[in-house]
């Protein structure tokens, strides 16, 4: 009724019920709506949005609920659910899919996502639109379960064999873990090449609400003129990452064109969020769930006088070396303090990026254990000093 009064006071024109009804309808179906519920099932509804009709994975912890979510979405839209005997078979599968046209996806955590490496380098060769999803769990080894960021290398510096990338998105909340992966489809068909949702086991488990258009579409994807759907009424073509060299094509070349991609991707595609850097005399920098305690302890710093700004990447490759380096040098007192729940990973790339490591600290923890805002409150009071 609340609805239907609010209309009824801004369109009074509409005085008959069934008119008032339409419009309140057609607005209603255009309203966002939330729902709580967790970062794997998040991620997993962003896929089938996107188009998803493909997946394919083998259970670990802490990414599980996301592979049953897909077990049941599968089905209701008339998908291909399936539950590999090993997550070797699972990237197989998924490479498969993709070769035939299907907006294909698979999930592990990082012991998982090891065993998938040389399947991914495949895929990167083939030039194949694949998302890939780490939820990051400690190790090395089998580890244990609980959070960890300690995959950055791997996801970020190629994992398997050969010159290649992924792009690696790094999402914060779970809202994120449905805008990120929905787009991860649409760059994934955009540059052929392999996209990976890079989150931590907490940013999985835990539940937020998630925000999204009740009736946003349903993506059906792209033409794929290069996908093998049958060589009926065409010429023959293939698909292949083994080049031994001939008259018209050699690796060489190969590689030189997947490298020309990779620039492309690194001039158009690189995300980060700043907030306070302007005149910050220290800058917080921080991935997924660590940016948001880091964020939450900027806050606190500034409310007492301290000048404390935050950079958050979103795109982990391609880096945003440029936006890094373009603070440093407009500020050449500025510090930066790189947060990480691992021994320093993510750290290496702001040197490369400050070009100065005076001006560059870290703090992290392994193996589950999270920063506390606390703990990073006094490591920013230690570099003020």
């Amino acid at each position: 009724m609340h609805r239907l009064w609010d209309v009824c006071r801004y369109v009074p024109r509409l005085r008959d019920r069934d008119s008032i009804r339409e419009l309140v309808d057609s607005r209603v179906k255009h309203m966002k709506k939330k729902y709580l519920c967790t970062g794997n099932e998040a991620c997993g509804e962003g896929a089938m949005r996107a188009g998803c009709r493909f997946y394919a994975g083998y259970p670990i912890t802490p990414q599980n609920e996301l592979t049953a979510y897909m077990s049941v979405r599968m089905d209701e839209v008339g998908g291909t659910f399936i539950q590999a005997e090993s997550e070797v078979s699972a990237i197989n599968m998924v490479f498969g899919a993709s070769v035939a046209g299907a907006r294909a996806m698979t999930s592990s955590s990082s012991p998982g996502i090891s065993l998938k490496q040389e399947g991914i380098s495949y895929i990167a060769a083939c030039e194949l639109p694949v998302v890939i999803v780490n939820v990051m769990r400690g190790g090395p080894g089998l580890g244990n379960i609980m959070a960890s960021q300690a995959d950055y290398f791997q996801a970020t510096k190629g994992g398997g064999h050969g010159d290649y990338h992924l792009i690696v998105l790094a999402p914060a909340s779970v809202q994120e873990m449905f805008d990120f992966t929905y787009e991860a489809f649409a760059l994934a068909d955009k540059y052929r090449n392999p996209v990976m949702i890079l989150a931590d086991g907490t940013l999985g488990q835990m539940m937020e609400p998630l925000e999204f258009e009740e009736n946003i579409p349903f993506s059906k994807g792209v033409s794929k003129p290069w996908a093998l759907t049958g060589a009926k009424g065409r010429s023959a073509q293939h698909v292949k990452s083994l080049i031994l060299g001939g008259k018209d094509e050699t690796l060489e070349e190969h590689n030189l064109h997947l490298q020309e991609k990779y620039r492309k991707i690194i001039e158009n595609e690189v995300r980060i969020e700043t907030e306070n850097v302007g005149g910050a005399e220290i800058i917080l920098v921080a991935y997924g769930a660590m940016s948001r305690i880091g964020y939450s302890c900027v806050e606190a710093m500034r409310e007492k006088g301290k000048k404390v700004g935050m950079m958050i990447p979103k795109t982990l490759w391609p880096f945003p070396y440029d936006e890094i380096r373009g603070i440093a040098e407009k500020n050449k007192h500025v510090k930066f303090l790189v947060v990480e729940m691992s021994s320093g990973q993510m750290v290496e790339d702001v040197r490369l990026a400050v070009q100065d490591d005076k001006r560059v600290f870290f703090y992290g923890r392994m193996g589950g254990g999270i920063p506390t805002e606390d703990a990073i409150a006094r490591e920013i009071l230690k570099i003020a000093k």
